[in-house]
Protein backbone atom coordinates (compact mmCIF):
# COMPACT_ATOMS: atom_id res chain seq x y z
CA UNK A 1 0.00 0.00 0.00
CA UNK A 2 1.34 3.44 -0.92
CA UNK A 3 1.76 6.24 1.58
CA UNK A 4 -1.08 8.16 -0.14
CA UNK A 5 -3.42 5.22 0.47
CA UNK A 6 -2.27 5.07 4.09
CA UNK A 7 -2.98 8.79 4.45
CA UNK A 8 -6.42 8.43 2.83
CA UNK A 9 -7.30 5.60 5.21
CA UNK A 10 -6.14 7.57 8.26
CA UNK A 11 -8.18 10.60 7.23
CA UNK A 12 -11.24 8.86 5.88
CA UNK A 13 -13.59 10.72 8.23
CA UNK A 14 -14.28 14.45 8.40
CA UNK A 15 -15.84 16.77 10.91
CA UNK A 16 -17.86 19.49 9.18
CA UNK A 17 -19.78 22.60 10.12
CA UNK A 18 -22.63 23.77 7.92
CA UNK A 19 -24.19 27.19 7.90
CA UNK A 20 -27.93 27.03 7.41
CA UNK A 21 -30.11 29.56 5.56
CA UNK A 22 -31.17 31.05 8.90
CA UNK A 23 -27.51 31.57 9.92
CA UNK A 24 -27.41 28.73 12.44
CA UNK A 25 -24.64 26.14 12.46
CA UNK A 26 -24.94 22.36 12.19
CA UNK A 27 -22.01 20.10 13.07
CA UNK A 28 -21.61 16.54 11.82
CA UNK A 29 -19.21 13.89 10.57
CA UNK A 30 -18.95 12.01 7.28
CA UNK A 31 -16.67 9.99 5.06
CA UNK A 32 -17.80 11.88 1.93
CA UNK A 33 -18.32 15.64 2.22
CA UNK A 34 -19.81 16.16 -1.25
CA UNK A 35 -22.35 13.36 -0.84
CA UNK A 36 -23.30 14.52 2.67
CA UNK A 37 -23.79 18.15 1.57
CA UNK A 38 -26.02 16.91 -1.26
CA UNK A 39 -28.04 14.84 1.23
CA UNK A 40 -28.46 17.86 3.52
CA UNK A 41 -29.54 20.14 0.67
CA UNK A 42 -32.11 17.59 -0.50
CA UNK A 43 -33.59 17.23 2.99
CA UNK A 44 -32.34 13.66 3.49
CA UNK A 45 -29.66 14.09 6.14
CA UNK A 46 -31.00 15.74 9.27
CA UNK A 47 -34.28 17.01 10.63
CA UNK A 48 -32.49 20.09 11.86
CA UNK A 49 -31.31 21.15 8.40
CA UNK A 50 -34.51 20.13 6.54
CA UNK A 51 -36.28 23.38 7.43
CA UNK A 52 -33.18 25.54 7.08
CA UNK A 53 -32.16 24.94 3.46
CA UNK A 54 -29.99 25.60 1.64
CA UNK A 55 -26.90 24.86 3.70
CA UNK A 56 -23.24 25.36 2.86
CA UNK A 57 -20.07 23.88 4.28
CA UNK A 58 -18.20 26.49 6.29
CA UNK A 59 -15.57 24.25 7.90
CA UNK A 60 -14.09 20.81 7.41
CA UNK A 61 -11.43 18.96 9.33
CA UNK A 62 -9.92 15.54 8.60
CA UNK A 63 -10.04 13.06 11.48
CA UNK A 64 -8.03 9.90 12.07
CA UNK A 65 -11.00 7.52 11.93
CA UNK A 66 -14.63 7.37 13.00
CA UNK A 67 -13.91 7.33 16.74
CA UNK A 68 -11.73 10.42 16.51
CA UNK A 69 -14.40 12.14 14.39
CA UNK A 70 -17.14 11.36 16.93
CA UNK A 71 -15.02 12.65 19.81
CA UNK A 72 -14.18 15.83 17.90
CA UNK A 73 -17.84 16.30 16.89
CA UNK A 74 -18.96 16.11 20.53
CA UNK A 75 -16.30 18.64 21.49
CA UNK A 76 -17.18 21.11 18.71
CA UNK A 77 -20.92 20.78 19.41
CA UNK A 78 -20.22 21.98 22.95
CA UNK A 79 -18.55 25.17 21.64
CA UNK A 80 -20.33 28.49 21.89
CA UNK A 81 -21.36 30.12 18.62
CA UNK A 82 -18.51 32.59 19.00
CA UNK A 83 -15.97 29.79 19.42
CA UNK A 84 -17.38 28.00 16.33
CA UNK A 85 -17.06 31.25 14.36
CA UNK A 86 -13.40 31.52 15.40
CA UNK A 87 -12.79 27.91 14.32
CA UNK A 88 -14.40 28.65 10.94
CA UNK A 89 -12.36 31.83 10.48
CA UNK A 90 -9.09 30.02 11.29
CA UNK A 91 -9.80 26.96 9.19
CA UNK A 92 -11.67 28.22 6.16
CA UNK A 93 -9.94 28.46 2.83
Amino acid sequence: MSSNQDSDRLHSWFLYILECKDGSFYTGITKNLDRRLNQHNHGRASRYTQGRLPVKIRYQEPCAGRSAALIREARVKSFTRKKKEKLIERGEG
